[in-house]
């Protein structure tokens, strides 16, 4: 079968990646809100937290179950998917942009464009490509990430009613720069987060490559190489987990930086203020201070439960979209 020219493996990459980025994100929407909605509370967001600093009753979100109940009673079932317009256009070019210059990168390094060829690449390679990927990514599609971070963590009443309000409100209050506003912490985190997601993704199918071939030896069968879609879910499973825990409190921050100084509902809490931190390891200083270290982890518990389904819909749903649309390039 011939290999597609450049040109249209960077659309075929691109083109699997937006697809399988969109449909992670709309399947995991209602995680995210409720995520985002503890990382911007700056007071404490288990009872444990609230009973040993005698803060009862003060904190809007207070655990998982209790928030899920929350914003359904105020907000309805779309409260949920608030904010996923632009997190929509924030994913689709974002995973279309890590995919192409991910499988670019693959490419130089390996010699081939061939998909085939890249899982024999070296472990550390693979963190690396998808570090460079995702720090492309992620200066790409910066300002849709900051705008789905302030719509889903407005609650309710709204203060922006859409994402075009808002955006005129981040340009009138903060200039053009204020549409990148924490774009130095989310490339801190992305680096790890990118190339731990991965590159054990593809250490993760290089085992199961390995167990397959194992088992068919002893069966005297040849479908060792290939991975059933459960492999693939599993793989990307595992890899979306490991990242997302490990780099957990640099989102915090990442979030903490989006919002400061933006307008807030008082029954929501106390507000991020303008320039309350001075950059990345001061805002860790500061948030470690006053929230101890449960603070750089508030919204742990959905957004692990978010990484997982999420890195694994968006391998799956990239690996088949881009064998479907192989086939479809490679016959015409």
């Amino acid at each position: 079968m011939e290999e597609p020219g450049q040109l249209k493996r960077a659309l075929l990459d691109a083109s699997a990646g937006a697809i399988a980025g969109g449909i992670s994100r709309t399947v995991t929407s209602p995680l995210d809100v409720i995520k985002i909605r503890f990382q911007v509370q700056l007071e404490p967001t288990a009872s444990w937290a609230l009973i040993r600093r005698d803060l009862s009753g003060s904190s809007k979100y207070t655990g998982m179950f209790q928030a899920t109940k929350e914003i359904f009673r105020e907000e309805g079932l779309p409260g949920f998917w608030r904010g996923n317009v632009p997190a929509l256009l924030m994913v689709m070019p974002y995973t279309a942009i890590q995919f192409a210059v991910l499988h670019k990168l693959k490419t130089f390094v390996s010699g081939s464009s061939k998909t085939a060829d890249h899982i024999n690449l070296s472990p550390y390679l693979s963190y690396i490509s998808g570090a460079l990927a995702g720090c492309a990514a992620t200066v790409g599609s910066y300002p849709f990430d900051l705008l789905r971070t302030i719509l889903a963590s407005q609650g309710e009443p709204k203060i922006y009613p859409n994402m075009r309000s808002a955006t005129f409100d981040i340009l009138r209050t903060r200039g053009f720069r204020g549409l990148y506003a924490g774009l130095s912490p989310t490339l801190v985190e992305i680096i790890p987060y990118a190339g731990l997601q991965f590159g054990t993704y593809d250490t993760f199918k290089r085992w199961s490559m390995a167990w397959n071939n194992l088992r068919s030896s002893s069966i005297s069968s040849t479908t060792g190489d290939s991975l059933s879609s459960f492999q693939l879910f599993i793989c990307g499973l595992a890899a979306g987990t490991c990242a997302k825990l490990v780099c957990h409190p640099l989102d915090v921050v990442k979030k903490r930086f989006q919002i400061e100084g933006l307008q807030r509902h008082p029954k929501y809490g106390a507000r991020v203020e303008q320039r309350a931190y001075r950059n990345l390891f001061d805002a860790l200083h500061r948030i470690l201070k006053s929230e101890g270290w449960h603070g750089l982890y508030k919204g742990i518990v959905p957004s692990t439960i978010k990484a997982a389904p999420a890195g694994a819909v968006t391998f799956v749903a990239y690996e088949f979209t881009s064998d479907w649309l192989e086939s479809i390039f490679t016959s015409t």
